[in-house]
This record gives C-alpha cells, structure tokens and sequence, in this order.
C-alpha cells in the first residue's frame, strides 16, 4: 500500500530511456533508513532554438529567454531524445542554431532544481524488496544528508583475461568470503562451486544479501565486471549484481581511448585507481601491489616479479586454498586503501559539489554545465551546444620568471592562493558579463570587459572559497581537496572548445593578469633588496642574503606575504575599484636551494629545482620538484643517487669518494637490480616505425603480451632488452654515461666539477 512520506537522501545514480510514453528517468539513492528509488515517468526532452529559426518537429513553445547574444529565443519539447536529436541534425543541417541540444534528460532533471548529491523526495512511495519506491514524485535539493554508505571490495581470479573463473571474493565491513570453481574442502570463508553457473550465483546472492550502497575494486570496471558480464553471458545467467534484483550490464567503449562504463542500477561502482587520481594522489605507479605498499605497508600474496598468472594456474591446481587466500587478499587491500584515502568519502563530497555521479571520473565540463547552468537560465539565459563556436584561438599559459641558477643559501618560497580562481573572483570574469558587461565594467585583456555586478562565475567561487575554509577548519580533508579540484578546475573548463562558453578572451584575462600580479611581486620583493631566483605561474622564490635565524626568517616571509597582499589590494582598489580576493602565502624556508642550469647551456632551467627544508622533527628534509630523483622514465639507480648526492651536498657532506664508489660497483655488476627502465607504450606497437624506434619499444617487441601497455627492460651489449628476456651482458657503460652522469651533473657544474672528473670511466686510464 502506498502512503505519502517525505524523505531526504543522498543521489548514488542516474539513467534516463526513451519509452513509448516518454522519456523515463530513473533516480537511485541512500537514505538513513534504506535505499530509495525514484521514477519519473513521461518526461520531456528539450532543446532550445532562436525564435527566427524554423523547426519541423516538437512541441515549441515561446519562453521569457534569450541567448548570450540577446536574441529571443523559443523551447522545444520532444516525448523521446531519439526525436530531438533527429530535430537536432535536420535544424543544423539547414544551418540553424540550437542550444542546449546536449544536455542529457537525467541532468536536465537534476540541475535545474539544483540536486548535485542530497535531495528531498516527496510523493507516494510504496515498499519492496526492502527499498523506497516512488512514482512521478516532486524532487528538490536537500541541505545536508550524510547517510553511511557500505562498501563491498570484489576481486576475480580467471585463467588468462578471456579465460573461465577460477574463483570470486569480495569483502566488507562486517564478513568477507570467496567463491572457488571446483572441488575442496569448504571454510568458514570459502566455498566450492561445481562450475561458474553456480560460482556466479553464489556471488550475486551474497551481493544482494549484503546490499551495498558502493562496489569498490582495482580496475573493477575495465576487468572484473567486463569478465562477470562476459561469462553471464556463455553461461546464461543474468547479471543480477544491480539492486532490487536489477540487472547490471557494462558499456564498452567505441573508440580504445575511451574507457567502459559499468551501469550497477542501485549501486556505486568505484574504481580505485581512477579516484585516487581524481582525488590527485600520486603514485609512482598505480597497482594495487605499489599502492598498497604505499599507504598500508604491505602488498599482496603474489611477489609483482614473476609471471602471475602461472603462479595462479598452478595455485589453482595444486593449492586452491593458497589462490583463495590471495583473492581474498587483494579484496581487504581494496577495502583498506579507500578507507585509508578516504575515496569514498572524496566521491561523496565530490558529487554534493559539482551534482556529478559519484563513479563519474574526469568531468570537468559536466561539473561546470552543472553549476553554471540552472543560474544562467534563472539570468534568462541559455547556452549554445558544446563545439557551436568551432574557432579555437589558443591563450598564453601561466608565466614563468626567468630563473637564476646556483647553489644558494636561505631562500623563501610565496606563493599565491588559488591565483586563478582568486583573479576570476577580483576582475569578475565570467562568460554572461563577458556577453552583458553593462555600463561600467572590468577590464580584461584581448578586447574584453567583464560586468561589475551580476557575474554568476565569482559569486560560485566565492562560495565555494568559504566553504573550503570551513572544511579545513574541520578537518574535513575530502571535501577541502574535492573544493580545490573543483575551483582549479574553472580556468582549464574555460580554455578547452569542450566548454560550450568557450571563448578566447575569457582564459586570457585569466592568465594575463597572473603574469601582471607575479610582474608586480618580483617588483615588490625587488625593491625590498631580495633578488627573486624564480618564479612560475602562482610562485616565487626570493633569496634572503645576510640571513637572520630561522625563526626570524619566517615571520620575515610572513609579514612580506601580509605587506604585499595588502599593498595588492590597495592597488586594485585604486586602479579597478575592486575587491582583492589575492593572498599571498609564505610556504617555505629553504636552507639550501639549487636551481640547476638547462642540460648543455649556461640559463636557468625551467620547473626544475631541489631544496632543502626544515621538518617538523626538526631535522631537515629533501624537496625535489621535475629534476630526474622525481621522473619514473629514469632509472632507480639514477633516481636514488642523485638524491643521496643532493643530500651530501645540501648537509655540506663529502660526496667525491662514496660517487668514485658508486661508479665501481656500476662497473662491477652490484647495482643490476636497480638498472631497469620502465617505460609506458603510448601507442600500439604496430603504429611505432619499424626501424629507429625507441629503446622501450624495441624491448617490447621482444614480448610474448603483444598487448603490454608497459615495458620494464635493460640496455645490453647487444642493445634494449625486456626483463626475463636478456641474453646478453648489461651495458654499463651505457649506465655510467647516460644515467649517472646526467643525473649528478644537474649539481656538480655549480660547484665547479663534474661526473666525469670525479668517477668518469676516463679514471681508469690515468
């Protein structure tokens, strides 16, 4: 029996298809007390057309709105998205315009009542299979909703990618279990199955029992529910992992550069490598084994040397109970690495932020469409289709401040707060002031101006800025970083022709007014005496001669960044009659500091440096930014060496001796294991030229996996040859002079030596 009730909850997803009655859009969320579903039943698709222009097809109707050019324009319903876009092509093929075209059902549904992830349901709602239905019911954003959601990590064992299941494993907060084809004697957390039918099963039963709000793994989408759709499908059982007994299915992509989406009716699904990288973690690579070595100081069950997939055939076939553990294994790192990372809660805060679907990696077009949207159609205003202005006129990028070369003492690093973001918040830069600047506007660059008051950019900003402060002060991590991303996200959004506001002029008056503002610091700290060593896009780094202690030096860098900050202001007040949301940050001190030169020249590099900064301990700690310690295309050998010689020569330590040392047991064979090179295959191997390729795709056309998207090899007397595959002696020669050298003459020419005079294979002559 149906009741009326009104309940918040939290959006997990979102799908929308056409009907024979109408578009349907179908809502998934979490409420405290149950999921909830929401069906909206004969909805509407919509675009939107200048008045002047003729159409065949849809209901139109006249509307108070008008395009960014002033031009009044009219609203065209269709009962299917098939018959707008079929509209669509036969209006531009005439060469009218349309708008807004592309915005999807399901989104057009959300933003426009403003529902990024909490919302109010309220209408009829009828009870099954333990979830909240409703039909047709009114929908709202919510203020807050924070409902907990649960977690299942799985994980797939197969023999070979296309090959049948082995075995099947996921785990929670509360129990965890594996599913193994083929006989043995059951566990309290394994069971045997007789063939996959049963296995999958199995499987989806535990997954309805349990019920999880999110499905978390490590390339769960691209693997393991590509597999559990592929083997459904031979074995004729439906792909029950959707909620309420929904059915799941994978979208594969069209294009290779393109990746699949899982669509889990009910349920989250999150990869967890792609939200580590939405959430700007860095790691030197991205598996499970690393990763998890990383964060929880302990990896999985199979050594990451060796051929895997053997070492499973043969676990498989001799000690199914070991394969078990092993799947089961990599389940709890899954599930440890998003608690540790907190991804879930970054999805979380992620999609309340930008109204995208939590699983939704990338994005940052949709984010803005998002947000900028529904408060442009309160202005009367709507927006063209992405891609309506094809020409595309590039604009500079941040600007960066010839650099200084040396070996230096004391120096402080600045840097500007959220420059662009801050500058779009001053100087009001915003796509609808760009087109309705009104009387008395704000100069921008390349012949633009920008509306005082109205803009919708700066406002959103501007809120998002205090709600940053406001998670910081409460320790609330994931939604501080889901806000920086967000707001740093703009300036990229507004350059890119993806972006249906794209123009020229609005990321140039971005960016031309940071190189004005970093111009005006090296100014400020130049007439102050400091000489500025460095500067890029929102830094500086100023050298502070006849140094004062350390604590005296910070509350110098402090009171500078406060002096300059205010002085910034004053200026913009004056000159523009603007509010200054500029502020800049004293971050370091550098006890040492080393800008190396280009290879092979006497100027300054670029994005290159290492320091040497006090720690919170009270020791001293390396900082390396672009220099070969920090660059994964180089050798661990070269990486670990050049650190160390960093450290000696930032600690004022002797370096000759212990690098003569280095070069010996290079010549001796000691150091092999730190020799390999590991190198990412950017394109397929049959698209590279076949003669005069590079050294990694040599090695990987040495591969029996055609496949490899990654090659880990040595250089050899007889040239570059993979891991496993080497038949000849390592070059070390080539070792001494391509990656030591290299890496220890980026510091050893600023003090007036080099690789070669010190451990140079010419040594041995004299």
């Amino acid at each position: 029996m149906a009741t009326r009730r009104s309940i918040d909850a939290f959006l997990l997803s979102r799908e929308w298809r056409d009907r024979d009655d109408g578009v349907e859009v179908v809502l998934w969320a979490r409420a405290v007390e149950a999921p909830v579903r929401v069906r909206l039943p004969r909805c509407e698709s919509v675009m939107f057309v200048p008045r002047t222009t003729a159409t065949g097809a849809g209901r139109r109707v006249s509307r108070p709105l008008r395009t960014l050019q002033g031009q009044p324009v009219d609203a065209v319903y269709f009962r299917s998205q098939r018959a707008l876009l079929d509209e669509r092509d036969r209006v531009r093929a005439t060469l009218g315009t349309v708008l807004e075209s592309d915005v999807k059902p399901s989104d057009r549904v959300l933003m426009e009542r403003f529902v990024t992830g909490p919302m109010r349901v309220e209408g009829e709602c009828t009870v099954r299979d333990g979830v909240l239905r409703f039909e047709t019911p009114k929908i709202r954003a919510a203020e807050d909703v924070r409902p907990e959601l649960t977690v299942l990590a799985l994980d797939l064992e197969t023999d070979g990618w296309d090959g049948p299941l082995f075995s099947a494993a996921y785990a929670c907060a509360d129990e965890e279990h594996v599913f193994v084809r083929g006989k043995g004697a059951p566990t309290a957390t394994v069971s045997f199955h007789a063939d996959e039918r049963d296995l999958l099963r199995a499987f989806f039963a535990a997954v309805a029992r349990i019920d999880p709000d999110v499905l978390a793994g490590w390339n769960v989408v691209a693997f393991d529910l590509t597999v559990i759709e592929a083997r459904c499908r031979a074995n004729g059982v439906p792909n029950a992992l959707g909620r309420a007994g929904e059915l799941a299915r994978v979208i594969q992509p069209g294009t290779p550069k393109q990746v699949p989406v899982a669509r889990v009716p009910g349920r989250v699904v999150l990869d967890g490598i792609a939200t580590l990288k939405s959430a700007t973690y860095s790691f030197e690579r991205f598996t499970l084994e690393h990763v998890a070595r990383e964060l929880l100081g302990r990896g999985k069950k199979i050594a990451p040397t060796g051929d895997a997939l053997a070492e499973i055939r043969r676990m498989y076939a001799e000690d199914v109970h070991s394969l078990a553990a092993y799947n089961l294994e990599d389940c709890r790192l899954v599930l440890e690495v998003f608690r540790k990372a907190d991804l879930v809660g970054f999805a979380t805060e992620r999609a309340r932020l930008t109204g995208l679907a939590m699983d939704r990696q990338g994005g940052s077009v949709a984010a803005f469409d998002n947000l900028y949207l529904p408060r442009l159609h309160r202005r009367g205003v709507v927006a063209p289709d992405v891609g309506a202005e094809p020409d595309v006129v590039p604009s500079p990028g941040g600007h960066v401040l010839e650099s200084v070369p040396g070996l230096f003492r004391d120096v402080l690093s600045f840097d500007f707060r959220s420059l662009y973001p801050s500058i779009i918040r001053t100087f009001r830069i915003d796509p609808l002031g760009l087109f309705e600047p009104g009387d008395d506007p704000v100069p921008g660059f390349d012949g633009a101006v920008f509306a005082r008051d109205g803009a919708i950019l700066p406002e959103l900003i501007e809120r998002l800025h205090e709600a940053r402060s406001r998670a910081i002060a409460a320790g609330n991590d994931a939604l501080s970083r889901a806000i920086k991303i967000l707001m740093n996200s703009f300036y990229g959004v507004l350059g890119t022709p993806g972006c249906r506001f794209f123009d020229a002029r609005l990321p140039t008056s971005i960016t031309r007014r940071g190189h004005t503002v970093i111009e005006r610091a090296r100014a400020f700290f130049e007439d102050q005496g400091l000489p500025v060593l460095y500067g890029d896009t929102d830094s500086l780094f100023v050298h502070v001669r006849d140094a004062p202690g350390e604590a005296e030096l910070a509350a110098r860098g402090r009171a500078l960044a406060a002096t300059l900050t205010k002085a910034l202001a004053d200026e913009i007040a004056h000159d523009f009659r603007l509010a200054s949301a500029l502020e800049l940050r004293f971050e370091s001190h550098y006890l040492r500091f080393l800008m190396p030169t280009m290879r092979g020249q006497d100027r300054g590099s670029k994005k290159r440096y290492a320091g040497w900064v006090r720690k919170a301990d009270g020791g001293a700690g390396l900082v390396v930014r672009g220099l070969e310690a920090v660059r994964t295309d180089w050798t661990p050998l070269a990486r670990r060496v050049q650190r160390e010689l960093l450290r000696r020569v930032f600690a004022d330590e002797p370096y000759e001796a212990w690098l003569v040392e280095v070069a010996r047991d290079l010549k001796a064979g000691r150091l092999d294991r730190e020799l390999v090179y590991r190198k990412r295959l950017r394109r397929e191997l049959g698209d590279y030229a076949s003669e005069g390729a590079p050294q990694h795709v040599q090695a990987a056309r040495m591969l029996e996996d055609a496949d490899a998207s990654e090659v880990e090899y040595v250089v050899t007397t007889a040239g570059p040859e993979p891991i496993g595959r080497r038949t000849a002696p390592v070059d070390h020669a080539h070792y001494l002079e391509k990656q030591l050298a290299p890496a220890c003459d980026v510091v050893l020419p600023l003090l007036g030596t080099s690789f070669e005079r010190i451990a140079g294979a010419q040594r041995s002559l004299f």
